[in-house]
C-alpha cells in the first residue's frame, strides 16, 4: 500500500469502528494515516490485520481506539470548516477513549517543526482553526 498524496511506503493502516463510519474518507470500513505526509484515506479491508502501529506516525501518536479516532480527526482538518461536526465527533471519541487531543497535536506540531512529519497542509493553523471552530 502507498500514501495517494506523498507515495511514501506503508501508511498506518486501521479498522474504522462502526460508529465513527460517517467521518471515514468514503465512510470506509478501513482507513489509513500516512505517517510522512498525515494524509488520511479509504484503504483495502486486506491493508488491515490486529492493531494500527500508530507509534509510526509519531512516538506520541494515540493507541488503539483512541489513536483511531485521532487519525480521523486529522483527516477532517484539510477541510475542517465543511467538516466543523465530523471534527467534533472524533475528538469527543479520542478523548471519551482516553487520548488527550490537545496534547498530541501539541507533539505533532512539534514533530513538523522538526521537520519528522511533512503534511499536505498547515497543521498548526487548522488546528487552531479546529480549536476556534469547537471552542476549545
Amino acid at each position: 500500500m502507498v500514501c495517494p498524496d506523498c507515495e511514501a511506503a506503508d501508511p498506518v493502516a486501521f479498522a474504522v469502528p462502526s460508529e465513527l463510519r460517517d467521518h471515514a474518507p468514503a465512510t470506509a470500513t478501513v482507513a489509513s494515516i500516512c505517517p510522512n505526509c498525515l494524509s488520511v484515506a479509504s484503504a483495502s479491508e486486506t491493508a488491515t490485520d490486529g492493531d494500527p502501529e500508530f507509534s509510526r506516525v509519531h512516538e506520541s501518536f494515540p493507541a488503539g481506539d483512541a489513536g483511531v479516532a485521532f487519525a480521523l480527526l486529522i483527516g477532517t482538518l484539510p477541510s475542517i470548516a465543511l467538516r466543523k461536526s465530523s471534527a467534533r465527533a472524533l475528538r469527543e471519541a479520542a478523548e471519551r477513549d482516553g487520548a488527550d487531543v490537545s496534547l498530541a497535536f501539541d507533539r505533532l506540531i512539534a514533530a513538523v517543526h522538526d521537520a519528522e512529519v511533512v503534511p499536505t497542509f498547515d497543521l498548526e493553523r487548522r488546528v487552531r482553526q479546529l480549536n476556534s471552530l469547537l471552542g476549545s
